[in-house]
């Protein structure tokens, strides 16, 4: 997991994001689509220990990726107090991942575009990426979205390293899961359930 990108490399590939989004056919649920990492047990990183990541394919066997289950303790209002769009927002910010967590995110459940660059990340859910549009999100569609400070970004083919080390269980990504209110309890529910379809095979 690359947490040493530069800021340009960010935004440079936040347009491969949106750029191959659309041009990616639906596939069933492998690292060539979208798909939600649940840690095991024996992940005991620092910062991905009992998390939940969804991740998707931005090209040539890179990922991009958020923590779901990290809320910190700010909200929009207090790291952008005279953003009046920000001070509306009253869920907590969560930490997505350990790359540019100066900037935010915002996936939306929604089978339309939020616009700008905004990518696919499934049928009924955009990552918004321009400040603009995530701005717009904040003031329409709070509900229905979810705020995150930073990404994860993995090198080419790293992603299936980790899956081949053991490090994830793979589960179909679904919009209410990533959005899911609340989260306390849904690592070890995912867990228990992996683990209990792996004792039974």
């Amino acid at each position: 997991m690359n947490e040493r990108l530069s800021l340009p490399a960010l935004f440079m590939a936040a347009c491969a994001i949106a750029a191959i989004a659309w041009a990616s056919p639906a596939r069933p649920a492998d690292l060539s689509d979208s798909i939600l990492l649940v840690a095991k047990r024996q992940l005991q990183d620092k910062l991905y220990g009992s998390t939940i990541l969804i991740a998707r394919p931005i090209g040539a066997d890179r990922h991009v990726g958020f923590i779901l289950n990290k809320p910190t303790q700010m909200t929009l209002g207090k790291l952008f107090p005279a953003h009046e769009p920000s001070r509306k927002v009253a869920d907590p910010v969560f930490l997505g991942g350990p790359v540019s967590p100066e900037v935010i995110f915002a996936p939306v459940q929604g089978r339309e575009s939020p616009g700008g660059r905004s990518m696919r990340v499934l049928d009924d859910l955009y990552l918004a990426i321009d400040s603009d549009v995530v701005d717009r999100v904040m003031q329409k569609q709070p509900a229905q979205a979810r705020f995150f400070a930073g990404m994860v970004l993995w090198r080419p083919g790293e992603l299936n390293d980790e899956v081949k080390r053991g490090l994830w269980y793979l589960h179909d990504a679904k919009a209410d899961l990533v959005l899911r209110k609340p989260i306390e309890s849904m690592w070890e529910e995912l867990v228990g359930r992996s683990e209990r379809k792996a004792s039974s095979i």
